[in-house]
């Protein structure tokens, strides 16, 4: 296996070991778990996303870049975000206003910033997924729940400037957003393992 191959491999075994260990510390309420794998996720995603970029031809390269392009600004989103989680916010002494900004719990706007950043990442799944000319079965329906996750950037990008994430956020419908976490998890973890199985084949 050539290196390109392998470091896309391990990409998106990363993305997979990333969402099902984020889906079982949401089960089991261990925040501060959920919040360090998810700093894993966007690197597991792009070295993945690098990889299926590589394999774009000439005529769909520009959406392969697009996605890559996109791939990067949810990391840095999602690295601002769960860094200062599991820093600032559970070892310093932060005053209320500062904590209304800065904690995730609190629905405010380092909230939204984590919701545009999975935006991002839906919009990047979209594109690299338009990139790709699937060879088998497999390579279709990663393509297609790639393409289909891009969805999620309609909600992620409108539903903050409604509210309605910052209830969910604030516990007061805790258990709604739970599930919803949990059902993405069920979502994009055959994303993670297609890609895995995809790189660990020949190519045509």
């Amino acid at each position: 296996m050539n290196m390109n191959r392998l470091v896309s491999r391990i990409g998106a075994a990363v993305v997979s070991v990333s969402v099902f260990l984020f889906a079982v510390f949401l089960i089991v309420d261990f925040t501060f778990g959920s919040f360090f794998v998810c700093m894993f996720l966007p690197i597991g995603y792009i070295m993945m996303a690098a990889g299926l970029h590589h394999e774009s031809g000439e005529g769909r390269r520009v959406p392969a870049m697009v996605g890559m392009a996109l791939s990067a600004v949810y990391a840095v989103l999602i690295f601002l975000v769960y860094f200062a989680q599991t820093t600032s916010v559970r070892l310093e002494s932060l005053n209320e206003q500062a904590l209304s900004i800065l904690d995730f719990k609190k629905g405010g706007l380092i909230f939204n910033y984590d919701l545009l950043g999975y935006g991002m990442m839906a919009l990047s799944t979209f594109f690299i997924g338009l990139s790709m000319a699937p060879a088998c079965r497999a390579d279709k329906w990663l393509k297609a729940l790639m393409m289909i996750h891009g969805v999620f950037f309609i909600g992620c990008f409108i539903m903050p400037m409604t509210g309605l994430f910052a209830s969910m956020a604030s516990g007061k419908t805790s258990s709604s957003g739970v599930i919803a976490l949990v059902a993405w998890c069920a979502y994009f973890l055959p994303v993670g393992i297609l890609a895995f199985l995809h790189f660990g084949r020949k190519p045509a």
